[in-house]
């Protein structure tokens, strides 16, 4: 087993989990035996974790697994399904490194059409991004829609074009643009974009910056509006189209990728990115040759997820977690954390890498675990964290005082009442504290 979860020394401000490859990330860090340190005794775990949990407040769904062992340490409706919230993106993300790779990446490409046109062909991914990137960020190199741009106007001048119209097709994906159980408020308060195969900075409206912000209305539109300028500044004349088809023999004038599916993943599971978490299960349901729309990723997701032993208790209806129908238990949770840990499956790892380290990074970040109850988890508790109206729920690993890692989930409410997520931090921390 390899330690995923920084010293407990660490500086407060440690590197980017998204700036590393995780694989080799995960190699880099000091290895331990899984079996080596004892597992906690299952009585003395219950009735620390019970004083926390017998609180008044929310009923709370709870399981705590040996990670190595897959033995449940702990269970308290652990089999009883709840809204996962953005837990979710921890069983897409799994999904889609099993299914698609982390190696995969995803293009976005021009082609001649009919006629003075070019076609825009979008492959599904969301970080395409039309702004300048600067590096030491820590955030991967997206692909430019400004090289593309430049690809493009190259090919075009060569042969001896100089005016273009700029067509767009995002058939990639079908059905809906917006999953079943989404609130009317997600995409005006800017949650999400409305999703589409062509999306250029996830359809916001000022570009990268702030998690919630207006999206524009039609993506694949905005997109070719954007591209027919970039066009005009590298000497082609270009106005924005209509959607079209590419044909499947058309010559091909520039394309650009994705980071790979690895740090993509990391970076959702970080940032809780709902719009790369949505790609993610159409990425998984194009490889399995089902329809990339919300009902066949979800089934894509369900089915490769089976594949991998977790044959029970998932039941979602987007990949992002939004959705208020979306039912996943405990048990299944941290079923899938331990299995991204496993040593066996390094495939695997960015679904871990990429969680947010308690107190640090990410949606874990201060002010959380730094209470007087809370703050013995950070650094040594790893977790996904999922926030809907009157529902929190927090999924991942801890290390506890003896060395052995733990898988865990806390799902917390009903929809209806507000919930403390400091009281997930504090079982967590219990699990870090824990020589017991």
């Amino acid at each position: 087993m390899v330690k995923l979860t920084p010293a407990r020394h660490l500086s407060p401000q440690p590197p980017s989990v998204a700036a590393h490859d995780p694989v080799a990330t995960a190699a880099g860090l000091r290895a331990v035996d899984p079996l080596a340190a004892r597992a906690p005794n299952p009585s003395t775990l219950a009735a620390r974790l019970s004083a926390v949990l017998n609180q008044p407040g929310p009923r709370i769904n709870a399981v705590v697994i040996d990670a190595a062992t897959r033995q449940p340490l702990f269970a308290q409706r652990a089999d009883h399904a709840a809204t996962p919230a953005s837990t979710t993106k921890l069983a897409t993300s799994v999904a889609a490194l099993a299914a698609v790779g982390p190696q995969h990446r995803i293009t976005t490409r021009t082609v001649r059409g009919a006629g003075s046109s070019v076609v825009l062909v979008g492959g599904g991914d969301t970080t395409l991004t039309a702004q300048p990137q600067k590096p030491g960020t820590g955030r991967p190199a997206y692909a430019s829609l400004v090289d593309l741009a430049r690809q493009t106007a190259g090919a075009l001048t060569r042969a001896g074009v100089r005016r273009v119209r700029v067509d767009y097709d995002a058939s990639a994906y079908q059905g809906s643009r917006i999953a079943p159980g989404w609130k009317p408020n997600y995409i005006p308060d800017g949650e999400v974009a409305p999703l589409t195969a062509l999306t250029v900075d996830e359809g916001r409206v000022n570009g990268p910056g702030a998690h919630a912000q207006p999206r524009v209305p039609d993506p694949p539109v905005a997109a070719a509006q954007a591209f027919a300028k970039l066009l005009k500044r590298f000497g082609v004349s270009a106005k924005a189209g209509r959607r079209a088809t590419a044909a499947a023999s058309a010559q091909q004038l520039g394309a650009v990728q994705s980071p790979p599916i690895s740090a993509l993943i990391e970076h959702a599971m970080t940032e809780s990115d709902n719009d790369v978490a949505e790609a993610m299960a159409r990425q998984v349901a194009i490889k399995k040759g089902l329809p990339a729309s919300f009902e066949g990723g979800s089934r894509a997701v369900r089915e490769t997820l089976a594949g991998l032993g977790i044959t029970e208790g998932v039941e979602v209806s987007d990949g992002s977690g939004l959705s208020t129908r979306n039912r996943i238990t405990p048990l299944a949770l941290a079923r899938i954390a331990a299995l991204a840990a496993s040593p066996q499956r390094p495939d695997l790892r960015s679904a871990i890498t990429g969680m947010p380290v308690a107190g640090f990074t990410g949606t874990l970040a201060p002010p959380r675990y730094t209470t007087a109850a809370s703050v013995g988890g950070a650094g040594v508790v790893r977790a996904k964290t999922g926030t809907l109206s009157g529902v929190n729920t927090l999924a991942g690993l801890a290390i506890d005082a003896d060395g052995r890692l733990l898988a865990f989930a806390f799902m917390a409410g009903d929809g209806k009442t507000s919930v403390d997520p400091g009281k997930l931090d504090q079982l967590a921390a219990i699990l870090a504290g824990c020589g017991c």
